[in-house]
């Protein structure tokens, strides 16, 4: 899948090295070089796993950038959403602080994350408008609309000295946007008419047929649910989805309900939001969570976060029932106006489940048309292919299945077989008019983010936490002779989550096992007491293995004299 580059040119060449969000959903993170100069684009965090126990999140490892922070020339942001800029307050320092640009919602959104981290200097943030361009040498970034699920989307087109770059960062083309701002498919035709080297194009949904529907639908979903409900109405959704949050608070005012926007996330993006012009509630329909109890029932909606099933989210506590100001009742009605991520179906469920078990009606997507997507399906991204007609293609921003499949429509578009490749994480491609090849992998992965802990916890401890998960914790306490490996007290056992009674007979086999330990290692091992604390592991693993078919994490806690 590659061509000769023997005549090519380094000056005249670009290296495109993903860092995150190929073969993945989040992390999207992607670095352009040309001429020994960095442009990054995104810089986003991905929720954890369901094995990344006690994981907050997962942020891209930027080793590989670590002496080269002198070259980069900015960072660019093309929305929002946490998977774009979520990283940026953990990242900043070493990527040497680069100046930032992005439009006005995303630096305001960033910016209060930035507040939130005790940074040692401020950074340099520029905002920018899809009219404008941004000139860095050896590239030229200019900026053009795309309509997402946030507001404020934009795509970048990128000229260097090898030809043009596009990026469409994540879109769809919306017939019809709330705030009349559509994805620019003229600005797309005028770049393939002038030539695009290179397209990268969100793949999130090009397993979706036809095309996605106009977010302006929710809202007419809103307008037929509201006006049956004689209860309170929750809608759960994601906070940065302001379109979304706006098309509730429409369908609230024309019923003459009062607003209470609550959780965290949803306070802080709404108050950027309006602050900024994109969210409009009048100041007399808004009120504080304190206040909902002097207003009927029929007469007020809940706006919050926790669509997901979060744990101790404000929607999760109020199915379990556990929220102080938040109870529900028969004639409430709860609308989960977001996407079931997958991972999180479980979770969701039980929830859904416990709000009918509060007595609250509850519509969400599998059963009402109360969520659309943000991303273009597939008709629509063969349009900005025709549309674009690059000569090389890099599907970006979806599970490797997504990747495989753009580029099998990019083929069926016009785009050589040989000219499209299928990137993954830390793959570097090397891009000229002349041609085009994948070059050596670099360093990449994930930093794991714990509380305050960045990059503290590793693959490792993740799989002790696992293994604590599935099979408990036993420590053993002892001291020994360490010239004759003689026990000088009885060995004592501590267990946790590995038997509910301890079984003493069974200890005392275990036991046993240590003895025979200390019998045949001591005298080799001159009271090296890591050696020996692995093979006491060890066989103290096998021994409970065998006799329980479980396999504790052993902790040996020893003392030689």
């Amino acid at each position: 899948m590659s061509t000769d580059l023997a005549t090519t040119s380094d000056s005249n060449s670009i290296r495109l090295l993903p860092l995150g969000g190929l073969g993945e959903i989040g992390l999207n993170m992607m670095v352009l070089e040309c001429r020994d100069k960095l442009l990054l684009i995104d810089c986003g965090l991905m929720f954890p796993e369901s094995s990344m126990l006690g994981i907050d999140f997962a942020i891209p490892d930027v080793t590989c950038l670590a002496d080269r922070t002198a070259d980069i020339v900015g960072l660019f942001l093309t929305h929002g959403h946490e998977d774009h800029i979520g990283a940026v307050p953990f990242l900043l320092e070493r990527l040497g602080f680069p100046p930032i640009f992005g439009s006005p919602l995303t630096l305001g959104l960033l910016q209060s994350k930035l507040d939130e981290h005790d940074l040692n200097r401020t950074p340099e943030i520029h905002t920018i408008s899809p009219a404008g361009s941004v000139h860095l040498a050896p590239f030229e970034v200019e900026f053009f609309r795309v309509s997402h699920s946030i507001v404020d989307g934009v795509g970048l087109a990128i000229r260097t000295p090898a030809g043009l770059v596009v990026h469409t960062g994540d879109f769809k083309l919306d017939p019809d946007p709330l705030d009349g701002e559509k994805t620019d498919t003229d600005r797309l035709a005028r770049y393939g008419n002038e030539g695009v080297l290179l397209l990268l194009s969100d793949s999130t949904n090009v397993e979706s047929p036809g095309r996605t529907p106009s977010e302006s639908g929710v809202g007419k979903m809103f307008d037929s649910i509201l006006p049956q409900c004689r209860g309170w109405v929750m809608v759960a959704a994601f906070a940065s989805n302001i379109h979304r949050v706006q098309q509730a608070i429409n369908a609230a005012l024309k019923t003459g309900r009062k607003i209470v926007i609550t959780g965290r996330s949803m306070l802080l993006v709404s108050r950027v939001a309006r602050q900024l012009g994109y969210l409009h509630i009048p100041d007399d329909a808004l009120i504080d969570l304190d206040e909902l109890k002097y207003h009927p029932r029929d007469k007020a909606m809940i706006i919050t976060t926790g669509s997901q099933g979060e744990f101790r989210s404000a929607l999760s506590r109020v199915a379990m029932g556990e929220h102080k100001q938040l109870q529900l009742e028969d004639g409430d009605v709860v609308i989960l106006s977001s996407k079931f991520i997958p991972g999180n179906e479980r979770s969701i469920q039980q929830t859904i489940n416990n709000l009918y078990r509060r007595g609250a009606e509850v519509y969400y997507e599998t059963t009402s048309d109360v969520h659309v997507s943000g991303h273009a399906s597939r008709e629509e991204l063969r349009e900005v292919l025709n549309l674009v007609r690059p000569r090389y293609f890099v599907p970006v921003h979806g599970e490797y299945r997504h990747l495989v499949k753009h580029t099998q429509l990019a083929q069926d578009t016009g785009v050589a077989r040989e000219n499209t490749f299928i990137l993954e994480n830390g793959e570097a491609l090397r891009v000229s008019a002349q041609g085009c090849a994948i070059e050596e992998c670099v360093h990449s992965g994930r930093t794991l983010v714990h509380g305050k802990g960045v990059g503290d916890l590793g693959l490792d401890e993740i799989r002790d936490r696992r293994h604590l998960g599935h099979h408990g914790l036993v420590v053993v306490q002892f001291s020994y002779e360490a010239a004759t490996g003689r026990l000088l007290d009885e060995p004592k056992f501590h267990t946790r989550g590995f038997m509910a009674e301890e079984d003493e007979e069974l200890l005392d086999r275990a036991r046993e096992v240590i003895r025979q330990v200390l019998d045949e290692q001591c005298p080799g091992l001159t009271g090296d007491r890591e050696i020996l604390a692995d093979e006491l592991r060890r066989k103290l693993q096998r021994f409970f293995s065998r006799t329980l078919e479980r396999r504790p994490l052993v902790v040996p806690l020893i003392q030689d004299v």
